[in-house]
């Protein structure tokens, strides 16, 4: 590598991922973009293509020197109650989500401790600050790893190493198309009622998603303004888009309770 930043970018084939690593590009880092598969279409122009399966991570493909890792790896299961949701489902999705991101991050520590004003991204979700019906499995995961982010934040400080996470809201990718409510998936059950009230209030969430390329360059943003300031006095979370700026404010001002109270009149039964 030589003296240009340097980027590496988990889930980098496709949507959120494959945006920031063409950001990145645009903006004159070395990027590498992992991929767990060979994308549909080539990466970005000035992005190298790397193979990276977190839930297999190779060391090999982490540079000697790191100036920004972005974890943005992670799936979508289907978005069903608890109830039917099985053990199996719950492991696979943790351990892409929570534990293949610990890996890879721990992997590349060495690197960012080589780099130069180095900064850890989390790609979370603004889901978390929405306590959605049937999205328990998926906020579970987003959960743990904005408490990795927190305690990541203080450890890291000391040795010049900023952690940020990016809680994005709708953005336009195949993963936010494939995310919405089924009430057919979901059957004539107990849960019916409540399957209909969430998929009625969707098309104004997906109303208002934003381009990919807007979402990449907030979140880049977030990451350059993050490496301009010292490490202890970084902010931690950070949005992309509107409705996560809407939802995400106020989840953090609020009484738990009141919060949580808020949004039961929104998913209200008739």
């Amino acid at each position: 590598m030589g003296s240009r930043p340097v980027a590496l970018v988990t889930g980098a084939g496709r949507g959120i991922g494959r945006g920031i690593c063409a950001e990145f590009a645009a903006r004159g880092y070395e990027v590498l973009g992992g991929i767990r598969r060979e994308p549909d279409e080539p990466l970005p122009d000035g992005v190298s293509a790397v193979r990276l399966d977190v839930t297999d991570p190779d060391p090999g493909v982490i540079p000697r020197r790191l100036d920004a890792l972005v974890n943005n790896a992670g799936v979508d299961p289907d978005n069903l109650p608890l109830e039917m949701v099985q053990a199996a489902q719950w492991r696979q999705v943790l351990e892409t989500n929570v534990v293949g991101l610990a890996e890879v991050t721990r992997m590349a520590l060495p690197s960012l401790r080589a780099g130069d004003d180095s900064v850890v991204c989390n790609i979370t979700s603004a889901g978390l600050a929405v306590p959605m019906p049937f999205f328990s499995l998926y906020r579970a995961s987003k959960a743990a790893v904005a408490a990795i982010s927190e305690s990541l934040a203080i450890e890291l400080a000391p040795q010049g190493i900023r952690v940020i996470e990016v809680l994005p809201g709708p953005v336009e990718t195949d993963m936010l198309a494939g995310s919405a409510t089924d009430p057919a998936r979901i059957g004539e059950g107990d849960y019916a009622a409540l399957a209909e009230v969430v998929a009625r209030l969707r098309p104004a969430t997906d109303d208002r998603a934003v381009p990919v390329a807007s979402a990449a360059a907030s979140i880049v943003d977030a990451i350059e303004e993050a490496r301009a300031q010292r490490p202890g006095g970084v902010p931690l979370r950070h949005t992309c888009d509107d409705v996560g700026a809407e939802v995400v404010r106020p989840w953090q001002q609020a009484p738990d309770e009141d919060h949580i109270a808020a949004y039961r009149g929104v998913f209200t039964i008739d």
